[in-house]
């Protein structure tokens, strides 16, 4: 799987990026996702991510992750029609807050690796399907972030 990485906030470190990547990949072999597919990860502030919270989601506050799946279909859009089999599945965007992610470090008194890779697999799983607006779904989320995280090594 292909991950294009942007630092709007230039505080991500080059060693986070990498275990990141190697996180993503990891849950991209776990969810048998194809090689060519490709997602992107974007870091900002909380001043950005509140701006597109507001914009996309009608919250006009700051969140921790949002994601953009292009492989959703919304209810009165258009079909792609003639799509190029040779081309990569964009499987969409992962917006995080570093500043939330350091935020809620401290407030669940574990690393900020560990909140970035929570917040990365999460956003991750939502571009996959996986949801949490019922109990159920937010059960069968959870757990399956824990999985990966837990399998790949970086748990609380």
């Amino acid at each position: 799987m292909n991950i294009d990485f942007h630092d709007q906030t230039r505080t991500v470190d080059e060693d986070m990026v990498d275990l990141l990547h190697r996180l993503l990949q990891f849950a991209a072999k776990q969810e048998n996702v194809l090689r060519e597919a490709e997602i992107s990860v974007n870091f900002v502030n909380n001043k950005e991510i509140q701006e597109i919270n507001r914009n996309y989601r009608q919250k006009d506050m700051p969140t921790d992750v949002i994601s953009f799946a292009m492989q959703e279909s919304v209810e009165g859009e258009l079909e792609i029609v003639g799509e190029d089999a040779d081309m990569p599945l964009s499987l969409g965007d992962i917006v995080i807050s570093v500043e939330k992610a350091k935020e809620q470090a401290a407030e669940y008194n574990h690393s900020f690796e560990r909140e970035l890779g929570f917040l990365a697999v999460h956003g991750f799983l939502h571009l996959l399907g996986y949801d949490h607006m019922t109990d159920e779904e937010e059960k069968k989320m959870f757990l399956r972030q824990e999985e990966i995280l837990g399998e790949f090594g970086l748990e609380r």
